[in-house]
């Protein structure tokens, strides 16, 4: 009996020693494809460094390691609101008031008047009925289409719209259709044939981060109107800076009363922290808050974060006059370094691509110009088309002239040493 029970033993861990080897064989196996694939990300030159910042967000930052009197380009802090002293006031006196966080999701006991009253703020920003919180951008962008889309629904996207858009799109069961970018004629085509389903619902960024450019959002609605179509847009990239009074592309297109729906973002220029919301009809507000799966099984935003982000709408909504002040820098830019031989793309927007082509040439002038004090990035695929390489500049209302001067001058020169320009 005793040496049945030591069999038993021995063949139970012996199993368990099998068990332990293969799993260590397939974590070995798994370890040499990632180290491979990242191997061909530094060949291609694409790989993405992270450049570890020792202060606040802002115009001029201090890197981990010694790197002071950084001029930073490359923040989507347009208004310059993230190190904002009312807005991080704001921030703290939500803290203190409301606590860290709400350890909880919003519907079982995560809702707290400042999340309702920044609901509300946003909905009378954007002019709408309604607005809900979410977590992120990219949450709300995750967490619509599926909630208001059927099989017996078609949506319409714009191919180079934002991954998280792409993402939610991929998520819900509706016919998908894609046309070229900001090409009306393909968008009328896609239209006609998407005549057949019951709801149909265009889809596109406001403004479009990688190029700069700004949706062609009347002839957009003029279709959609004519094709009983309804309009979507993200705003992340033009919220708080584009139209008079910075309410996105749709107030700076004229269109405010022909799109239907709003996603967008309060960690670019409304206070920089994290955040993100939809805005709309009350009905589907609604909807959202009982099937939208980002906003059901996500913890309720910090109440800091909500702090900053309604302060920051308080000082949109009191002046426009740091978003009017950007403009002109934005020019500024563009004309000059355009002036020195540069091809930037888009038009009239902070976002600023360098165009260049070649990834490994957009590393290493990223790299020298970090070492002239600019602190740009090098986009290249996957984040951008092959080919497509470019430093993305981005100008912000917190830039001084004497800033942009000085990113010009360092651009010119690294240009000039790598063959970007005669």
């Amino acid at each position: 009996m005793w040496r049945a029970a030591v069999a038993v033993r021995t063949l139970r861990g012996s199993g368990a020693g099998a068990s332990r080897a293969a799993s260590g064989a397939a974590a070995a196996q798994l370890r040499r494809r990632l180290e491979s694939e990242l191997e061909d990300i530094r060949g291609a030159g694409t790989w993405k460094s992270e450049r570890v910042i020792a202060s606040r967000q802002g115009p001029h930052l201090r890197l981990a390691g010694g790197g002071a009197g950084i001029i930073n380009f490359c923040a989507n802090n347009y208004l310059g609101l993230s190190s904002h002293p009312e807005v991080i006031r704001a921030a703290v006196e939500a803290l203190e008031k409301f606590g860290a966080g709400l350890s909880s999701v919003r519907f079982i006991c995560g809702t707290q008047s400042i999340h309702k009253d920044l609901e509300e703020k946003i909905a009378h920003f954007h002019q709408r009925e309604d607005a809900i919180l979410y977590a992120s951008c990219f949450d709300a962008n995750a967490g619509i289409f599926e909630a208001l889309l059927t099989p017996e629904d078609a949506v319409l996207s714009d191919e180079l719209n934002h991954a998280s858009i792409i993402d939610g799109i991929r998520l819900c069961k509706a016919n998908k259709y894609r046309y070229k970018h900001m090409d009306m004629q393909d968008l009328e085509a896609k239209l006609k044939e998407a005549q057949k389903h019951r709801l149909r619902l265009v889809a596109t960024d406001g403004a479009f981060s990688m190029d700069g450019d700004i949706a062609p959002l009347r002839e957009i609605c003029q279709l959609a109107q004519k094709y009983d179509a309804l309009v979507f847009i993200d705003e992340c990239h033009a919220t708080g800076f584009l139209g008079p009074n910075g309410r996105g592309t749709d107030e700076l297109l004229g269109v405010m009363d022909k799109v239907t729906i709003i996603n967008s973002t309060l960690g670019k220029a409304l206070g920089g922290a994290a955040g993100g919301y939809t805005t709309g009809p009350k009905p589907l507000i609604d909807l959202l808050r009982q099937r939208s799966r980002p906003y059901l099984f996500s913890n309720s935003l910090p109440p800091a974060v909500v702090g900053c982000a309604s302060k920051a709408l308080d000082l949109l909504m009191e002046s426009n006059a740091i978003a009017q002040s950007m403009a002109a820098k934005t020019q500024r830019f563009r004309s000059k370094m355009t002036a020195a031989g540069f091809t930037i793309s888009g038009k009239d927007h902070p976002i600023c691509p360098v165009m260049l082509g070649d990834a490994q040439l957009a590393s290493v002038m990223a790299e020298d110009m970090l070492n002239r004090g600019i602190y740009v990035i090098g986009f290249s695929y996957p984040v951008v088309p092959k080919g497509k390489a470019r430093i993305r500049v981005q100008i912000s209302a917190v830039h001084s002239d004497e800033d942009i001067d000085r990113c010009v001058e360092a651009f010119t020169e690294v240009g000039r040493k790598h063959g970007a320009l005669p």
